[in-house]
């Protein structure tokens, strides 16, 4: 099981329990103190790129290509095939394609899915680097005081990944692309934090700095939202775009990559070869992407509904919403960690 945690690293939860990873929650004005177990397995947290880096580097040489952000699609009249434009200017012809760029993504548009929501909500991230090591337990702990939770967790034992929330977005849009505009605007949020946490702020590599709204796409959406034109379908954040309050984008967009691959792989070996380039091929890739789209969304619309409650709950709504979300979430979600275990098979 893979778990994502905040935006550039990964939280992996083995299935084979080692330990069971432990969570704190801290009300530092309540002045108390909660402790979890985050699910059943040991876990760890490593660098998205890493991990992103070692799939890659199994694939054939020039697979990848960099430097072809899209700016539109469309079909070609004739052959139905996906034309990708590029913003070079330079377009490409492909057979099948797979959008898996992002919240803001052009593939999604071409579905016509309906665009992500904004939670009235910010977060920063960042890593901060302990050349001569840290003294912090291997836990995950999320601090909160008035409206601002500070989440943090080891990488290993010289460095640490942490992430700022508040209810609020900020209103310069500088704020967003400077890094150092980023640590000085947040450095005041934690007044009265623990000194531990100022000084991993104010020590933070400055290059891993993000800030970024919180954006969803309706669970409502994801049930009514259709998938797939033709041979053109959308994995990941482009597909399910959630708030991080459950840790599950990064592990949904893993599940998406093995599920559709399994399907591509059973549908397409039905074709005989001799017919690999006829229009039955394509029709097999129509068939395999419905079937994906199928197995998938339950599971998205799911993980999307318990995000949506939990940000409900944490945001600034009001106190009969957050009854209501409270109640749909003793309904829907009575093991609040049910969504750790869940198998998407063998790939």
């Amino acid at each position: 099981m893979v778990n994502a945690c905040f935006q550039a690293y990964i939280l992996l939860l083995t299935i084979w329990p080692l330990h069971k990873y432990r969570a704190r929650e801290v009300w530092l004005d309540k002045g108390s103190t909660k402790e979890t177990s985050f699910g059943h397995g040991e876990a760890r947290c490593l660098k998205r790129s890493d991990l992103i880096n070692t799939i890659a580097d199994a694939l054939p040489p020039h697979t990848i290509h960099f430097g072809c952000q899209i700016i539109g699609v469309k079909l070609d009249p004739l052959t139905s095939n996906p034309i990708l434009q590029l913003l070079d200017g330079r377009c490409i012809v492909a057979k099948v394609l797979i959008g898996c760029d992002g919240a803001n993504s052009v593939v999604a548009d071409f579905l016509e899915l309906k665009p992500p929501k904004a939670f009235p909500l910010s977060a920063v991230r960042g890593l901060t680097k302990y050349p001569s090591g840290h003294a912090f337990a291997h836990e995950f702990v999320r601090m909160r005081r008035n409206n601002i939770m500070v989440g943090r967790v080891p990488i290993d034992d010289k460095s640490v990944n942490w992430m700022v929330g508040q209810q609020s977005t900020p209103k310069d849009a500088r704020a967003l692309q400077n890094p150092d505009l980023i640590r000085q605007s947040t450095l005041p949020l934690i007044d009265g934090f623990p000194l531990e946490i100022q000084q991993m702020i104010e020590d933070s590599d400055v290059e891993s700095l993000s800030l970024t709204h919180v954006r969803y796409r309706a669970p409502w959406d994801l049930l009514l939202g259709k998938f797939r034109k033709g041979t053109v379908t959308v994995a990941g954040d482009a597909m399910h775009v959630m708030g991080p309050f459950l840790g599950q984008g990064g592990s949904a967009g893993l599940e998406d990559a093995i599920v559709l691959a399994r399907c591509l792989y059973q549908k397409l070996s039905e074709v005989d070869q001799i017919q690999s380039r006829s229009q039955m091929m394509m029709h097999k890739v129509g068939e395999a992407m419905d079937q994906y789209v199928k197995e998938r969304r339950m599971r998205v619309v799911r993980l999307s509904m318990q995000t949506y409650l939990t940000g409900l709950l944490v945001g600034p709504s009001s106190m009969l919403v957050k009854l209501a979300s409270i109640v749909l979430m003793v309904i829907l979600f009575r093991n609040q960690n049910d969504h750790t275990r869940y198998d998407c098979g063998l790939l």
